[in-house]
């Protein structure tokens, strides 16, 4: 049997293949990638929801002005992904809050121990100078060797010692001076000069050297106070010393022979203070402890020891028996 064949046009031919490719493309599209896609979407829709309400246990009743949750709902019900970085930065600030609070609390704490700690040291400043000042002994016995560093026990913390007032010590009635002893005080003139402060310690002077112990005491311990860097200081509290000495009261006058030697060594009148407290210690019978001011003072101001005080170092040695 004989077949004709009619040619086709192009048009038609292009037609052709264009339905066989057509044909091609939908019989070679594998149907369960579509199927794949639906399913993800439902997955992803459930895990969504499972965070969502994974948030409302984790924050029951959240405010939206302090936790943003990293999956919400946009105006057509679709799930829309928020901006991780608000959330970051809030968790960190409260992270911070939180150590800064804590550290808030540690510095309180350690405040109050402080102040605690303070209260009990001053309680017990109290106490001894409340046992000192009602007759305890001018200084604790030590045992310690004869060296410099234990020197200062030699009148029990001087150097914490201050300006007395005068009614302490003075020879005086309860009434007060006499008049002839207020008319003869008063006949002692107060230099006045363009040095107000020397002025003052030499009034003190002049009425240590009239034999006004009482007063001069209260004059020096006056000028103690008011000038406190001058440069007549060592002479003062030197001066301040004699004033007890000499009015038969050493246990002072040790305080403050002591206070002036320690003050600065290096002073004009820091030697006159140690040998002077050896002479206080001598006056009160504690040869120990003169043997060591007066040794201090030997080995300290050799030049002033054999020339100016030589006279004054050598009365105060033979008053005592030093070992060594």
């Amino acid at each position: 049997m004989t077949f004709a064949v009619r040619a086709a046009s192009p048009t038609t031919l292009i037609r052709t293949i264009a339905g066989f490719a057509l044909a091609a493309t939908v019989a070679t599209t594998p149907v369960p990638a579509m199927a794949q896609d639906g399913v993800s979407e439902a997955r992803i829709r459930k895990i969504e929801a499972e965070i969502r309400a994974l948030q409302r246990n984790v924050f029951p009743g959240a405010d939206g002005r302090f936790f943003e949750p990293q999956i919400s709902s946009d105006a057509t019900g679709q799930p829309t992904r928020t901006n991780q970085t608000s959330t970051t930065a809030v968790t960190d600030i409260l992270a911070r809050l939180d150590a800064i609070e804590l550290q808030l609390q540690r510095l309180t704490s350690l405040t109050e121990e402080n102040t605690n700690a303070l209260g009990l040291m001053e309680e017990r400043v109290a106490a001894l100078e409340a046992s000192r000042e009602g007759g305890s002994p001018a200084g604790p016995v030590s045992e310690e060797p004869a060296t410099d560093s234990n020197l200062a026990a030699m009148t029990g913390g001087a150097t914490e010692t201050t300006a007395q007032p005068e009614a302490e010590s003075a020879p005086q009635t309860e009434t007060g001076p006499s008049a002839a002893r207020l008319a003869a005080v008063q006949e002692i003139a107060k230099p006045q000069t363009d040095d107000a402060a020397d002025d003052e310690y030499s009034y003190g002077f002049r009425l240590w050297n009239a034999g006004f112990y009482p007063e001069a005491r209260q004059q020096l311990a006056s000028f103690i106070e008011q000038y406190p860097d001058h440069w007549r200081i060592t002479w003062g509290r030197n001066l301040l010393g004699r004033a007890f000495l000499d009015d038969g009261l050493p246990e002072e006058a040790a305080r403050w022979f002591l206070r002036n030697y320690q003050a600065d060594r290096t002073a004009a009148r820091a030697p006159d203070s140690l040998l002077f407290l050896a002479e206080s210690m001598i006056a009160m019978d504690d040869t120990r402890r003169a043997c060591i001011a007066l040794a201090e003072f030997g080995e300290t101001y050799p030049a002033v020891a054999s020339g100016r005080l030589l006279d004054q170092y050598e009365a105060n040695r033979r008053k005592v028996t030093c070992e060594g």
